[in-house]
């Protein structure tokens, strides 16, 4: 059998297939924790759910518009003006099968073979893949300083002639820092100055703790016409917990949205029409469930950090938003995916292999499930790592012994 070059090159996604592999293991009765999970338990808002069951009930389920519907796009430009102070037309406005089809069709509209793009790590995931599949190169840059904070000369001594794009992410998945209002009005002005296009993932921008705020690209942005190359993305996922909605967009140029559009045209043509119904009527509806949701993640964050503290040799930075923490236990095993891999098989706990987000050593873990899990998952955890730990464990009616200590 015959595959692409870039087919070979794409790897399998580290996070699917390890929240498939928990899938399987919960429906046959296995006692689960999922702290790698990137899905806020909080309930669909009704608002959405209203919209929704509305569109079905009346049977006029249809194709809609490639690049969203009139509706769709009037809801992402109130978002657009009222968070980030931005007043756009249609026209710059893209909806899509998610956050993750906005930033990959804006990929193929920018980049040819060869083009390189730059983003900071530890990153998501999927960022060097979608790279990949458009024949491009990625480009991660790890701060010199060790920190999870890239700074403008990390970035600037990483670009070449054959640099087109740098994507920021912040708040970061996978660790939770948030990137200063400095860096990234640097970042803005040095993309327009060199003609490089800087795309914002902005998917986690309402999800911050401690009195912060998101800092927003377009206050910096010198040239906002037609020969903009800033493209902010963001969707309904994360903030209102709809991760299976599939909703997301991006706000960009004219020209670069008609592109896009044509793109999504052959992909998948526009987003299901119940689906952009429910997310309208969350972006539109009673804002509450955010902030609530906001709120428990912080306090969840504060739960697992005590916890984590109580751990010899970890060392984690404290998150500014997300529901992540990003935990260097390399003083246990240097090999994130095989400790990953350890602390399933051992005591069923579903962490994230850090490798997978630029930085071996490190796991992913995440807060976003119930108090209950954070504190079962560590108290397992530590009981397969800390030698000091009882030899017995048990998990329901089920009884663990240690014997790899």
């Amino acid at each position: 059998m015959s595959i692409s070059i870039i087919g070979r090159s794409i790897a399998v996604s580290a996070t699917l297939l390890l929240n498939e592999k928990a899938a399987i293991l919960r429906a046959k009765g296995e006692p689960i924790i999922h702290l790698g999970g990137g899905e806020p338990q909080s309930k669909t808002p009704i608002d959405a759910i209203i919209s929704f069951t509305g569109l079905l009930n009346s049977g006029e389920i249809r194709y809609t518009p490639v690049d969203g519907t009139v509706e769709m796009k009037q809801a992402i430009i109130r978002y657009t003006q009222e968070y980030y102070d931005r007043k756009v037309e249609p026209e710059n406005v893209i909806a899509s099968s998610g956050a993750k089809q906005s930033i990959m069709v804006a990929l193929q509209t920018i980049l040819d073979p060869q083009d390189e793009v730059i983003f900071p790590a530890p990153y998501w995931v999927s960022y060097p893949e979608m790279v990949k599949l458009c024949g491009a190169v990625p480009v991660p840059v790890h701060p010199e300083d060790g920190s999870f904070h890239p700074r403008m000369q990390d970035i600037i001594e990483n670009v070449t002639s054959y640099t087109k794009a740098i994507i920021l992410n912040s708040p970061n998945n996978p660790t939770g820092v948030l990137y200063t209002e400095d860096f990234i009005k640097e970042m803005v002005e040095f993309c327009e100055k060199e003609g490089l296009y800087l795309i914002m993932d902005d998917i986690y921008s309402r999800l911050l703790f401690d009195g912060k705020r998101p800092v927003n690209c377009y206050k910096y942005a010198k040239i906002l016409d037609e020969n903009s190359k800033l493209i902010v993305i963001n969707g309904v996922s994360k903030q209102y917990g709809m991760t299976g909605f599939r909703i997301g967009w991006a706000v960009a140029s004219k020209k670069l949205i008609s592109v896009m559009s044509n793109i999504q045209g052959h992909q998948t043509a526009g987003p299901a029409v119940l689906l952009q119904k429910a997310a309208i009527g969350a972006m539109n509806g009673v804002q509450t469930g955010v902030e609530s949701l906001r709120l428990t993640l912080e306090n969840n964050r504060n739960v697992m950090l005590a916890r984590l503290k109580a751990f010899d040799g970890l060392k984690f930075t404290k998150p500014d938003g997300t529901f992540y923490v990003y935990v260097d236990f390399s003083a246990y095993d240097k090999d994130s995916a095989r400790l990953s891999k350890f602390l399933l098989d051992k005591v069923r706990v579903l962490t994230m292999p850090g490798v997978e987000f630029g930085k071996d050593g490190y796991l992913r873990l995440s807060y976003c499930g119930g108090i209950k899990g954070i504190t079962q998952g560590l108290e397992r955890i530590k009981w397969a790592l800390d030698p000091n730990s009882p030899n017995e464990l048990y998990i329901g009616e089920r009884k663990l012994t240690r014997d790899w200590l």
